[in-house]
């Protein structure tokens, strides 16, 4: 009995050696907050460790145990210590001004983030940045003719000071409308890397995806007109209540991830133009491939498409001055919410197959499908005016809206249209009924959004308030 006792005992002894927990070594180095979308082996890529190593170092076994917030010990990092902040490159930004407003050396800076070329400093660019001193956040900027010293007066610093902040070798060495950084306020209110007639410039919900809406706001001397391209959009801009200037830009959901160009013009009232262009990095929307979808052939005959298409895109292209709506869009199933769910989302691959034929055609998913039966109430998500209302081959029974500054609702595949055109509708005002006409597999509402000319997330409008 004793013998079986003592070999149990061995063998569970045993088990406790081989089984035993891992522990987070003993390592020192700098601290890394986890970003939404992060992965553990993402962030050994970006770090260049090995990843069984960054699960050593912080003691992880399951590498899909990954959190938001969650702080991690970055290994191998040599003389670099604290916290290690993500900053997302906006408007104005460059390489240079980075360096300078972080006071980080340009070695580590470029150790942590793999730069090779400034040039690949991107709009909507992450940034790895240590978090060792306050850093500067008043930027300054010197008008053609005016001296290094002549700056350090306005800023109640000196040249010394000035030069040793920014990297500079003497107060010969910086130039008209280069960014410097300064512990001092801005006299001048110009607190952008920008030319003169720009205060600020903004982007938001850096970096913009695919089907996603550009919010550029601007603050501008008085008397100027904004203007400017995104990708390859005119931009419109439009005064908001805190005296800013604001265009909304719509990103097409089949444009390549990539790099495009942003261009801010600002012409002066005396009609002098001052221009800014930087590039800005498109994201993928990863949108997923939707089943083969089998319609009428009618519905998918270029002859009957494409000259609905072009109506659609010239009802859709003028920009109102005046913005109908306010505040957040609401769902336009909002009366049967409880009933409903998203049968397709915005921006899914999508291939239509004729019925009995070998005709297909292939694009994408342009707006929220909402499922539902015929009948049930479709409201405006917004005030607007109504400026189509009538039967299509391919979208059915369509309503059309502006809601001013460029926005356009459209809902198709109505069993009935409630408004005619010239109406102003109100939010949740009902202005139909879902059907099942036109190109469909099944009765539901499609509801799409067209901001500037291109079709956009509409969950996005519902999530976020625009502008």
């Amino acid at each position: 009995m004793y013998k079986y006792t003592a070999s149990l005992f061995l063998f569970l002894s045993s088990l406790i050696f081989f089984f035993h927990p891992v522990q987070a070594q003993d390592v020192t180095g700098p601290v890394y907050v986890v970003q939404p979308g992060d992965s553990l082996s993402s962030i050994a890529a970006r770090f260049s460790i090995d990843l069984t190593l960054l699960m050593s170092a912080n003691g992880i076994t399951d590498p899909n145990q990954l959190n938001a917030g969650q702080q991690l010990v970055i290994p191998g990092l040599d003389g670099i210590t604290g916290s290690l902040n993500t900053e997302v490159i906006n408007f104005g930004d460059s390489y240079r001004s980075l360096v300078r407003r972080t006071q980080v050396p340009e070695n580590i800076f470029k150790k942590l983030n793999h730069v090779v070329s400034p040039s690949e400093f991107y709009v909507g660019v992450s940034m790895i940045v240590p978090a060792e001193g306050e850093g500067l956040n008043t930027r300054v900027t010197a008008s053609p003719g005016e001296s290094l010293l002549e700056l350090a007066v306005k800023q109640n610093t000196d040249v010394w000071t000035l030069s040793h902040y920014n990297n500079l070798q003497g107060s010969w060495d910086a130039l008209p409308g280069d960014t410097l950084f300064t512990s001092g306020a801005s006299a001048s209110g110009n607190i952008s890397g920008l030319p003169p007639a720009f205060i600020s410039a903004e982007i938001r919900d850096l970096p913009i995806k695919q089907g996603g809406t550009g919010v550029i706001k601007v603050n501008a001397l008085p008397g100027v007109t904004l203007g400017g391209i995104l990708v390859d959009h005119p931009l419109h801009f439009f005064q908001v209540e805190d005296g800013a200037q604001v265009a909304l830009q719509g990103v097409h959901a089949l444009l390549p991830p990539g790099v495009y160009p942003l261009r801010l013009d600002a012409t002066l009232p005396d009609g002098s133009v001052q221009s800014y262009e930087q590039l800005l990095l498109i994201v993928s929307g990863n949108y997923p491939d939707d089943p083969l979808l089998y319609v009428d052939p009618v519905t998918i005959d270029p002859a009957e498409t494409e000259p609905e298409l072009n109506e659609l895109i010239n009802l859709t292209t003028p920009v109102t001055a005046e913005k109908f709506w306010s505040g957040d869009f609401y769902s336009p199933a909002s009366l049967y919410a409880e009933s409903t769910y998203f049968t397709s989302r915005y921006g899914n691959r999508r291939t239509y197959i004729g019925q009995g034929t070998d005709i297909s055609i292939q694009g994408f998913h342009t707006g929220l499908d909402f499922g539902g039966g015929v009948g049930l109430p479709i409201t405006a998500p917004a005030r607007g005016r109504v400026v189509f209302a009538d039967s299509w081959v391919v979208r059915g029974g369509t309503t059309v809206i502006d809601h001013g500054w460029g926005i356009y609702s459209g809902f198709w595949h109505q069993s009935r249209i409630g408004v005619k055109v010239g109406d102003m509708v109100e939010q949740g005002q009902v202005i139909g009924d879902v059907g099942g006409t036109g190109r469909i597999t099944g009765p539901h509402l499609h509801w799409e959004l067209w901001v500037n000319g291109i079709q956009v997330d509409p969950l996005d409008w519902l999530t976020y308030t625009y502008p």
